[in-house]
This record gives C-alpha cells, sequence and structure tokens, in this order.
C-alpha cells in the first residue's frame, strides 16, 4: 500500500455503550434488566439482539483495518481524555450524534460515520457501511477518496474559555427558569428573557434548528449547505416586558459576524454544544460570549453519490407533467 505517511496511520474506532450495556451496568445483572424492561412493556431479546447486531458491527470495523496500521479502540466517554494525533483515521461507529461528539476533539482528522443499523439511524452522517470499510480506508489513506469540510460553531467567552460544536451551541439557563440576558448583533442590542437560544450550523438546520424554524416559517434563516461557513441563530420564547424585548430573535451569521450575549444570570447560566449537557461551560452574572464560525471544521468522508436517473436517461424525451405524476 503506498501511503502518504512516512509511517502507518492509525485507525481510532469510537463508538458508545449501547442499551443493553448501560442497563446493565445500571441494574447489574440481565435477569434484573430483564425485569426491569417488562414491568415498561419491553422484551429483553429486543434490546439485546439490538446489542449484538451493534457489537458485530463494531467487531467488524476492527478487522477492516489493514494489518499494518495502528489502532485503538473508544467509547464516547473516553473522548475528553484521548489525544488524537495529526495522522489519525477516526471511524465513528453509531448514530449520527456521535459524529458530532467527536468533532470538536479533532483537528483535520478524516471522520468515517459507519451506520450499525440502517433500519433505525438516518445516516446523514453516518453514511457508509461496514463492508466497504476495507477498500475506503486505503482510499481516505491513499488521499483518493474526497472528504467534506462542514462547519462549526465556536463560542468564545470573556475568560478565555471555548466551545465548539457541529450541530448547535445553546445559551440559557440549566433549570426551567428564565434566561435573562444583553442580546447584540452588530448596531442591533436588546436585553431579553427568553427560554435560551441557540446558534446552529448547516449541519445542525437538520436537527433543532430545523423544528424551530418550521414552527415560525423561518425556513429561508437556515444556512442552505453544511459546507457554508454561516449560522443562523434563534431566540426561544421572548418574553416582551417592560424592561425586555423580542425584536432580536432570529437571523443569520456570515463568516465574520458575531452574537454577542452577556450574561445577567447567576449560577444558573450555562453553555452547552450539541446537546451533550455534561460539557457545559458556566454562564454567571457580567460574563460575556461571542458566538461565530469556527475557524476550522470537520471533515467528513461523505459517501459516494449515486447517479441521477436522469444523467442516465440523458437525451431521452421526457413525459408530460400528469404522466409522471401518476
Amino acid at each position: 500500500m503506498s501511503s502518504r505517511h512516512a509511517s502507518p496511520p492509525r485507525a481510532v474506532v469510537i463508538t458508545r455503550a449501547t442499551e443493553y450495556t448501560e442497563l446493565l451496568s445500571r441494574h447489574g445483572t440481565r435477569g434484573q434488566v430483564e425485569f426491569f424492561l417488562k414491568t415498561r412493556g419491553q422484551r429483553i431479546d429486543d434490546v439485546f439482539e439490538r446489542h449484538l447486531k451493534h457489537e458485530a458491527v463494531v467487531d467488524a470495523a476492527m478487522s477492516a483495518i489493514p494489518k499494518e496500521w495502528r489502532r485503538a479502540k473508544l467509547t464516547r466517554r473516553d473522548l475528553s481524555r484521548y489525544v488524537f494525533g495529526s495522522t489519525d483515521v477516526i471511524i465513528a461507529v453509531g448514530q449520527d450524534g456521535l459524529v458530532a461528539n467527536v468533532a470538536k476533539y479533532l483537528h483535520a482528522q478524516p471522520v468515517i460515520g459507519v451506520n450499525p443499523d440502517p433500519a433505525r439511524w438516518d445516516g446523514v452522517l453516518v453514511q457508509h457501511a461496514v463492508d466497504g470499510l476495507p477498500r475506503l480506508l486505503t482510499e481516505v489513506d491513499r488521499g483518493e477518496h474526497a472528504s467534506e469540510e462542514r462547519a462549526m460553531v465556536e463560542a468564545v467567552l470573556s475568560d478565555g474559555q471555548r466551545l465548539t460544536a457541529l450541530n448547535e451551541i445553546f445559551v440559557g439557563q440549566r433549570t426551567h427558569q428564565s434566561a435573562r440576558y444583553v442580546i447584540s448583533r452588530g448596531e442591533s442590542v436588546e436585553r431579553q428573557s427568553s427560554s435560551g437560544l441557540i446558534v446552529a450550523t448547516g449541519t445542525g438546520a437538520t436537527g433543532w434548528a430545523r423544528s424551530i424554524s418550521r414552527e415560525r416559517g423561518a425556513a429561508g434563516v437556515l444556512p442552505s449547505s453544511p459546507l457554508a461557513r454561516r449560522l443562523s441563530f434563534f431566540v426561544r420564547e421572548a418574553f416582551p416586558s417592560v424592561s425586555t424585548g423580542c425584536s432580536l430573535t432570529q437571523g443569520t451569521l456570515a463568516d465574520q459576524d458575531a452574537l454577542v450575549v452577556r450574561s445577567e444570570m447567576n449560577e444558573a447560566g450555562v453553555i452547552f454544544g450539541d446537546g451533550i449537557e455534561d460539557d457545559r461551560v458556566p454562564f454567571p452574572f457580567g460574563a460575556e460570549v461571542r458566538i461565530g464560525v469556527a475557524e476550522s471544521g470537520l471533515r467528513l468522508i461523505p459517501a459516494a453519490r449515486k447517479k441521477r436517473r436522469g444523467a442516465r436517461n440523458k437525451g431521452r424525451r421526457r413525459a408530460p407533467p400528469a404522466a409522471r405524476a401518476g
């Protein structure tokens, strides 16, 4: 194999605990897990079957790594303690959210998302089947497979702390109380009381931000592509009062733009990314955060695009719309 590196790369397989593993850890024995599930109208056989399917795909991913490569296997809980190398190739086996979890720990390492259960998971980010992994790893190492850089969002606090996310960053209260802050975008400044706000990327435009935009009929606010260095922001349930407003509740941020938020919350103010509240950063009274497009993004290895049917039928006469509609 002709490699671009002086030494063989390292493949890092990342996964997360299955539902069965987490239940077993919590309840101690299979019998206790079975009893727990039965009280909730579920069957342990179904949960265990999904566990076996997932583990089989993880084992297949490990077996697909070329023999001369170095290798490592991590769980999502290990990410904050692991030091990734510049020549690592990341293989994320799991749901789309796993790719988002690992993205903030990387610096341009290629990421291959493997979908262990296409019947259950959409595969927006985990686009590959495990049986294609041996050839794909070779192509990635040789630089023969295209990659795409998905834009990320970054929050920089006034004390120097940084937080990046692939989907969105949330600013608000960690309780159900109202979040109080002063928000500014360019020359527009407003004191607000709300359920918090999110700043989303083009990748995040398929999730939380999409739900908000659909409710508001504001689809045009969302980034047009996950590769676009553009963000959208939405304030959730802003409350108008004698001291707070609700005019600056959504908008877009271009590459060099920023949304600045100054906290007027006490101990409960937080900032977190991609829904991972355990990685939250405190946002106490007087703290300020600047949110914009991150300097670097996620280097995702996409699946090969399927040829469009129209390309194969080029030159053929198309049927009238009424005929095609059936």
